[in-house]
């Protein structure tokens, strides 16, 4: 038996990971701010797991202890993938390039604080179980 096998572990380790790939994304814009005909990107994870929560129907579901059992109701409560879009509709200088640095650096601030409250948020749900076995 998996402890951190919960579908909250799993909603948490995929927003970990889409602010991972945030981070990169934002500082690949950054850096190729002066680049000519570069187009910024950005990740879209919180939307999309929104929409899929919401759609979510609260249904029964089976426990299967062997591989062999059946499924009965959803297998698996699919977590979406974080998404990098691309903007090629817009540009804000004379060579196209559409990167606004106050903007990106807004951005890479707040994404270290939303990283920072989901790894809070994981450390305190592991103390949580540690305190519950330990009792």
């Amino acid at each position: 038996m998996q402890i951190l096998s919960g579908v909250g572990f799993q909603r948490l380790e995929a927003a970990i990971d889409a602010a991972n790939i945030r981070q990169s994304v934002i500082s690949n814009n950054i850096a190729n701010e002066d680049t000519p005909y570069f187009k910024r990107s950005s990740v879209s994870f919180e939307s999309l797991l929104q929409d899929e929560m919401n759609s979510e129907m609260p249904t029964l579901r089976g426990i299967t202890t062997n591989p062999r059992h059946f499924v009965i109701g959803p297998s698996n409560s699919s977590i979406p993938d974080s998404q990098v879009i691309t903007d090629e509709t817009t540009s804000m200088n004379n060579n196209l390039n559409n990167v606004d640095i106050d903007s990106e650096m807004s951005l890479l601030a707040e994404n270290q604080l939303r990283y920072n409250s989901y790894i809070e948020l994981l450390n305190y749900q592991i103390k949580m179980k540690q305190t519950a076995i330990s009792k």
